[in-house]
């Protein structure tokens, strides 16, 4: 019989996960509609919103929603594949777990000697 796991003993099965969009950066590219689409849409304005857990689009930028675990992985890399790194999967605490900007490699190594 396997042993049940605590939630908090791993990342991936955090309860406390959440997903935002960052409107101003959104490319319309849709990729995050393809991946995840009970946690993505478009709206009227051509850019991605979040859904909360009852499928209704929230239409305020920004708004975050709690990111259902059998989903992680589609938002994951919907965050991770995002052409437009507006995609942000966070922590309650505001830890970024995965998306958002990235910065170049020439950038990083200059931010790191600087």
């Amino acid at each position: 019989m396997a042993t049940p796991v605590n939630p908090g003993d791993s990342p991936d099965l955090s309860p406390d996960l959440r997903v935002r969009i960052d409107q101003d950066s959104c490319t319309g590219d849709g990729l995050c509609v393809q991946y995840a689409p009970s946690v993505f849409e478009f709206d009227i304005d051509g850019l991605a919103y979040v859904k909360n857990a009852d499928g209704e689009l929230q239409s305020e930028p920004g708004t975050h929603v709690v990111v259902p675990l059998p989903l992680l992985t589609e938002v994951r890399d919907a965050a991770e594949q995002c052409p437009g790194f507006c995609i942000y999967l966070e922590r309650a605490d505001g830890t970024l777990e995965a998306g958002g900007p990235q910065e170049e490699p020439a950038e990083q190594a200059r931010a790191d000697a600087g």
